[in-house]
């Protein structure tokens, strides 16, 4: 922890690899998630866009609950995707998550991600209210 800010390192190769925490808490409640792909012990699962947004978040949300959050503190995602044809796959995968919380959303189409067989990476911020405590991050 420096100057009050929380991170969670999750012990994925990439995170070491690149040199980055998997999500950080700044003092003021904002949480910011790295980008999470469909990647769960080393190995891609899901292969469908609809699957792998689904996981996506999943890796997302097990980030916010090392840190005492869930998907209700959700206030911002993006969604990368490699392809225009996957739109309402993952729209469909965003809207099961999150139609109740209805989080400031961006989709963006993008040439490629860090392996070929991934078709989405998902970005979330989240904001704890004042007063509530964290996680042991």
């Amino acid at each position: 922890m420096t100057d009050g800010v929380k991170k969670v390192v999750t012990g994925a190769p990439w995170e070491e690899q690149f040199g980055y925490s998997r999500a950080v808490e700044l003092p003021n409640g904002l949480v910011l998630v790295a980008g999470c792909t469909s990647v769960v012990g080393g190995q891609i699962a899901g292969g469908g866009p609809y699957e792998q947004t689904v996981n996506s978040f999943n890796v997302a949300f097990a980030a916010l609950k090392e840190l005492g959050l869930a998907a209700e503190h959700v206030v911002r995602t993006r969604m990368y995707i490699t392809h225009a044809r996957d739109v309402d796959e993952v729209g469909r995968a965003h809207k099961e998550l999150f139609d109740a919380v209805r989080p400031a959303a961006s989709m963006i189409i993008v040439s490629g991600l860090v392996d070929p067989s991934l078709v989405v990476e998902v970005e979330v911020e989240a904001y704890r209210p004042q007063g509530q405590e964290g996680g042991t991050a």
